[in-house]
């Protein structure tokens, strides 16, 4: 059995693990900037043994340097939207192929096939431009979607709500995903009953509106929108991989993620147990191709049934220790 199908196919503790360790000295031998930035720390590769060994490369590293692992042609640039004057980070993917089965396989877990689903996408400031994986997975979706209304609602939103009411009628299953800001805007805009509707944000005000923390958007849209709970997505442009959650803002990850809190004061510093605030470490071992340990620039915690919450953002200047390397 291939590494590839061993990741989609983990089902206990230490099939992770065994896999992860395996990952990372692939990584370790055929990353030239995973392998610089561990050297630089002083670690010793024959000493990593479990998980909380593994030094995490900061988030910050894809935004200027091509963190890829092997040498065979890239197929697609991912590049975040970041924020006016910051450098975007780009993730250079070398099988796309890998970046579908992880989603789909992803989707599928926590919510069926998508065959079975009405797709409405709100997603105005990411269709607008080039590279978003967050739009090429919802592209994917809507297109296995068997609904013909399935589709981006970009500058037609008053028909999403026929389509939502047909879909409705016909019993079928409905998921509207849509940045913060387009669904506060709809929100507030003759908003619809969209009760048993799944409705996904996928966060991201990028400045369009006032910040809003996790529960206060919530409370407005389940108001607003008459629904019970709403749903939310958690990726990176640099992660193949995505988190849910079905509400109250607590995600869970697919058997091939794992979530490692670090100390906020000293990055190499990770905390064994659940409860505790701090740097969101990723393992997301769909990252063959580039890194699959990542440091995020989020805050959170891990609850005891293994499910996170995501707290709050770093600034760029409380990432600690973590500027090795970084140009």
């Amino acid at each position: 059995m291939d590494l590839r199908n061993r990741i989609f196919g983990i089902k206990s503790k230490a099939d992770f693990w065994g896999n992860a360790l395996e990952i990372f000295n692939y990584q370790y031998d055929n990353n030239n900037i995973y392998h610089d930035f561990i050297n630089s720390l002083g670690k010793d590769r024959s000493k990593i043994k479990t998980l909380y060994d593994i030094p995490f490369l900061p988030v910050e590293f894809f935004r200027n340097h091509k963190v890829i692992t092997g040498d065979l042609p890239v197929e697609k640039i991912f590049e975040s939207s970041g924020t006016t004057g910051t450098t975007p980070g780009k993730h250079f993917v070398i099988d796309l192929s890998l970046y579908e089965d992880s989603f789909l396989r992803s989707f599928i877990q926590f919510y069926g096939q998508p065959e079975e689903y009405l797709v409405a996408a709100l997603l105005p400031s990411y269709t607008e431009r080039e590279g978003s994986s967050l739009v090429y997975m919802v592209d994917n979706l809507i297109q296995r979607s068997k609904n013909p209304h399935s589709g981006f609602y970009k500058n037609n939103i008053e028909d999403i709500v026929p389509a939502i009411k047909k879909a409705k009628e016909e019993k079928q299953k409905i998921l509207l995903i849509g940045v913060s800001f387009a669904l506060l805007d709809m929100a507030e805009n003759k908003p619809p009953d969209l009760s048993g509707v799944i409705v996904m944000e996928t966060g991201g005000m990028k400045g369009r509106r006032k910040e809003l923390t996790r529960p206060e958007l919530h409370s407005i849209l389940k108001e607003k929108f008459n629904a019970f709970s709403i749903h939310s997505e958690y990726g990176m442009t640099e992660l193949l991989s995505q988190a849910y959650s079905k509400g109250d803002g607590i995600f869970y990850c697919p058997p091939w993620i794992k979530i490692i809190i670090r100390d906020p004061l000293d990055p190499l510093t990770l905390y064994t147990e659940p409860g505790r605030t701090g740097g969101i470490n990723i393992i997301d071992l769909a990252n063959i191709n580039s890194c699959s340990f990542i440091a995020t620039g989020d805050l959170g915690k891990i609850h005891e049934d293994g499910g996170f919450e995501v707290l709050g953002r770093f600034d760029n200047s409380d990432i600690r220790g973590c500027n090795l390397l970084v140009e």
